[in-house]
């Protein structure tokens, strides 16, 4: 088992910024592939980005491409997501995503991003 907190949420003016965190803990050591999806109001849940063990490779939607900048920490157990140049349209429910080396799926709770003036 892995559970999951996401901290750093919370309401921007667009062109600002935000960093999320997702701690994880429990087998962290079947950990293999961390991210984060996202949810907005009437929408189904999209990839913003994910990250291999390693932190090698990478991935990002289009939408977020040049904006946002996943990362992690090993040592911490803990992967991040820098989030700049927001827009009202990133307003969404952040979600950390594990996948662990034994293709189990592990979900946080969401933290709220609302980008407004």
């Amino acid at each position: 088992q892995v559970q999951l907190v996401e901290s750093g949420g919370g309401l921007v003016q667009p062109g600002g910024s935000l960093r999320l965190s997702c701690a994880a803990s429990g087998s962290i050591f079947s950990i293999y592939l961390m991210g984060w999806y996202r949810q907005a109001p009437g929408k189904q849940r999209e990839l913003v980005a994910d990250i291999t063990s390693s932190g090698r490779s990478t991935n990002y939607a289009d939408s977020v491409k040049g904006r946002f900048t996943i990362s992690r920490d090993n040592a911490k157990n803990t992967v991040y997501l820098q989030m700049n140049s927001l827009k009202p349209e990133d307003t969404a429910v952040y979600y950390c995503h594990v996948i662990s080396t034994g293709a189990m799926n592990y979900w946080g709770k969401g933290t709220l991003v609302t980008v407004s003036s």
